[in-house]
């Protein structure tokens, strides 16, 4: 995961809650990020229809679509994200152990099982949820 994944369901459920417009400065203030990281992730999520923008002065962001219709796996899916991926594979399919060579192989696959279930996960999560979550 990256966090252009915590940057979309944070700018997601802020929207959510304010229900207005706000431009990528008010929301990068909210999120604790610049402005141009908030207008690359929300660009993902507009072609998408989670967000919608206004041109002009009154200008900016406001949520596309239901908040309860919005889960966090097609957030992920918008950003084309995986939530769990090995970043370094240890061993070699060049070694003469059997252990180096199936590791990176046996590895792959833990992550692709555990990012699906992190995703079956998401998709039972949406906006709405994480925004009850804050206000317990």
């Amino acid at each position: 995961m990256t966090s252009e994944f915590t940057i979309g369901v944070h700018a997601l459920v802020y929207l959510y809650h304010k229900n207005e417009t706000l431009s990528s400065e008010v929301l990068a203030e909210n999120i604790c990020t610049n402005p141009a990281r908030v207008r690359k992730v929300l660009a993902k999520l507009k072609i998408k229809g989670f967000v919608d923008t206004r041109e002009g002065l009154r200008g900016g962001y406001h949520i596309g679509m239901p908040a309860d219709k919005i889960t966090l796996k097609d957030i992920c899916d918008a950003l084309q994200e995986e939530m769990v991926k090995a970043s370094w594979k240890s061993g070699s399919a060049d070694m003469d152990c059997l252990v180096s060579k199936g590791m990176a192989g046996i590895m792959d696959g833990l992550c692709t099982e555990l990012n699906s279930l992190c995703l079956d996960y998401l998709d039972q999560l949406t906006i709405v949820d994480i925004e009850k979550r804050i206000f317990l």
